[in-house]
């Protein structure tokens, strides 16, 4: 895999840096938090040299592209555009969830408040929109391009309806499994299966080959989303880069907690306590490990992981970018952080 973000990672992020720069330079500090949310920086400004974020999703729409028979090229600005919107979706999520750290840095709102995060954020949503819009310079026909618009719009929407169902369920008492799922469509795997979807769509027209590679993506996310539901209790902070607690003192309905609940009496009255100690989150953990929570969820996160493996082989991934696209899935089933 490592051939594949060598290939695409300094064209993405030279295109990223250009789309950045061009508007967020004036005054200095305000390019500064965006940088430093993508990280290029640090606070100071100076150059960053550990990576921050995985740039999964527009290597997946690009090699989508490829897979599909088309030009990965071509796929750049959309690429960089749902790596800038996913960037945006962070910022607010970190305000949101009262996160103090991501990927062992402090968030953007620990450094410069809430109320310049809530603009950064703004800023870097808006510089999606810019992105995108180059895909008219590109070869695409106009009318795909409308239609690539379309999925984008939609999925925007998508994600601000799942961010405020996690917010929601924070306060909600009862959540089932199905709520879960619409939750998690919206907020993580809906943008993985426009990915590949737009991916695919830039290569041809071919709508049924592009909702094959959607229905790949979409179950790609929900299993990603898993993993990550998972890492947040009994990840490795050193490894994950954000507190383990955070989830947990939050009220996350995450996956292995919504079984948990619904396994163990004494859990829920120590999630509905009103204020969390240390020793509370410590004993939610042991509570969770006693129901086999964690293997639960890891059962779960395998059930969508074999649909998205299914659906990708009846899409028919062309060359030896289907066969980098199903090493990248093996590679998001097996990660650590």
């Amino acid at each position: 895999m490592s051939t594949v973000f060598e290939r695409f990672i300094p064209t993405l992020d030279q295109n990223m840096r250009q789309v950045i720069e061009s508007y967020a330079n004036n005054p200095t500090d305000f390019g500064l938090m965006l940088r430093y949310a993508l990280g290029w920086v640090n606070e100071s400004d100076q150059p960053h040299h550990h990576a921050t974020g995985k740039r999964i999703r527009p290597i997946l729409l690009m090699l989508c592209t490829e897979a599909a028979g088309g030009d990965w090229k071509h796929a750049l600005p959309a690429a960089t555009a749902v790596e800038l919107l996913h960037n945006f979706s962070l910022i607010h999520d970190d305000i949101q969830d009262n996160s103090p750290t991501r990927h062992n840095r402090p968030t953007v709102w620990k450094i410069w408040g809430i109320a310049n995060a809530i603009n950064a954020g703004d800023a870097m949503f808006t510089a999606a929109y810019t992105a995108l819009h180059e895909l008219d310079s590109t070869v695409i026909p106009p009318q795909r391009i409308l239609s690539i618009w379309n999925m984008f719009n939609r999925t925007c929407l998508e994600l601000t309806r799942g961010q405020h169902l996690d917010m929601r369920f924070e306060h909600q008492s009862d959540v089932t499994i199905d709520e879960y799922v619409s939750m998690v469509t919206g907020k993580s795997a809906a943008l993985i299966s426009t990915c590949a979807q737009i991916g695919t769509r830039i290569a041809s027209g071919d709508e049924h080959v592009s909702e094959q590679f959607a229905e790949f993506g979409l179950n790609l996310g929900l299993a990603f989303q898993i993993r990550d539901d998972i890492l947040g209790i009994w990840g490795k902070p050193d490894v994950t880069g954000k507190s383990v607690a955070t989830d947990i003192i939050s009220r996350k309905k995450s996956l292995p907690v919504l079984f948990g609940l619904a396994q163990h009496p004494r859990l829920r009255e120590v999630y509905s306590k009103e204020d969390f100690v240390p020793e509370d989150v410590h004993e939610c953990v042991k509570l969770l490990e006693e129901v086999r929570a964690d293997e639960y969820a890891h059962n779960i996160e395998t059930m969508y992981y074999d649909k998205a493996f299914q659906a990708l082989q009846q899409a028919s991934p062309r060359g030896e970018a289907g066969e980098l696209l199903t090493q990248l899935a093996i590679n998001l089933f097996q990660r650590q952080s």
